[in-house]
């Protein structure tokens, strides 16, 4: 992905989104709430943390800390997107963010993403390249700039639409 193009970032933006409705369509409502294992998230778990955490990254954007964004560095970002995308790579959903049945059915739940994601791209388009002068905290990679905000929703998406076939695969759905 080119970095410096904030038209590749909405596109991936795009594209993670379609790949987040793929891996659950045809889903019905008790396969969206079954869990492969008790201690183990439902794809409507899932899709609830994507709907949260899409919330809480155009938060981030439209608060910025006031530091200086940190430049765009191709390897760094290059690393953190890999180390995200990586599922061998564990981490812990910070507490707010972690699903608590917020949504009644998978719908409702894709509903809230798809209503963020919007809001997020809307956000995009009107920053443009001025995005990368945004600057804000991950939760796990600390200092970042907005392009790497944005590259960072879309491969959060993705992870999760992994995870989720990992739970098909296992429920055999």
């Amino acid at each position: 992905m080119d970095y410096h193009d904030i038209n590749h970032i909405l596109q991936a933006l795009r594209d993670s989104q379609a790949e987040f409705h793929a891996v659950t369509k045809g889903l019905s409502e008790e396969q969206a709430h079954a869990k492969p294992a008790g201690d183990r998230w439902s794809v409507l778990d899932c899709v609830e943390h994507i709907a949260i955490v899409e919330g809480r990254v155009l938060d981030r954007l439209e608060n910025p800390i006031m530091s200086p964004a940190p430049p765009a560095d191709r390897a760094r970002e290059d690393k953190m997107l890999a180390d995200l995308v990586n599922r061998a790579t564990r981490f812990q959903a910070p507490e707010g963010s972690r699903p608590a049945g917020r949504y009644a059915t998978l719908a409702e739940a894709l509903a809230e993403f798809d209503a963020a994601r919007a809001r997020t791209i809307a956000f995009a388009e009107k920053h443009g390249n001025g995005i990368y002068s945004i600057s804000s905290v991950h939760p796990v990679f600390g200092p970042v700039n907005g392009g790497d905000t944005l590259c960072l929703a879309a491969a959060h998406s993705l992870r999760h639409a992994d995870q989720i076939r990992d739970v098909r695969a296992e429920l055999g759905v």
